[in-house]
């Protein structure tokens, strides 16, 4: 009875003691953010464009729209293209100046 006791507030002690884990668990670090896209959006309503792309996800885009909103674009979007396209483009050109 004594050594159950013992063992219990062992293990007790243990996890009140033991600090606490900083890591998110691996069903968050795994998860995509963007989980459905719109597929229309103008372009005045946006305030700034993030790209992301992870190991774990396809190629996401979220929008910051003026409202302050943020919603995921489908990247396949024609005018977003030609903004990738342009923005590469301009990317190259200020690395060949330098």
């Amino acid at each position: 009875m004594y050594m159950k006791l013992l063992a219990v507030v062992a293990a007790l002690t243990l996890v009140i003691c033991a600090p606490p884990s900083q890591a998110k668990p691996i069903s968050l670090v795994e998860r995509c953010y963007c989980r459905s896209t719109v597929n229309s959006l103008p372009r005045g309503y946006i305030r700034e464009l993030r790209f992301i792309h992870t190991p774990n996800c396809p190629f996401q885009v979220i929008a910051k729209l003026k409202t302050n909103k943020e919603v995921c674009v489908n990247p396949e979007i024609r005018w977003l293209q030609q903004y990738r396209k342009n923005a590469i483009n301009k990317m190259k050109k200020s690395k060949k100046g330098n």
